[in-house]
């Protein structure tokens, strides 16, 4: 596995939801609407937080706000919708 850094930790969260449901980015590269046709549960995405945002902490050494604070900034520009 290749190492988390700050220039490659965007992809490496994007892969790590798209593989929490079954996906890779192959998956999504000719789906203009991937945003709109994936979900995840409400547990996929608490679990999903529960990786990245101490993920954050350690590469990018924020505070726990500040690392929620850019895990929400994250799933509003990449974050798969909830079902339901």
């Amino acid at each position: 596995m290749e190492k988390i850094t700050r220039s490659n930790i965007g992809t490496h969260l994007f892969d790590y939801q798209l593989e929490m449901i079954g996906k890779t980015r192959l998956d999504v590269v000719d789906d203009d609407r991937w945003r709109f046709n994936l979900t995840v549960t409400r547990e996929q995405r608490e679990e999903f937080k529960k990786y990245a945002v101490p993920l954050l902490m350690k590469t990018f050494r924020f505070p726990k706000k500040k690392a929620l604070d850019t895990f929400n900034w994250f799933i509003e520009m990449f974050g798969l919708r909830i079902k339901g």
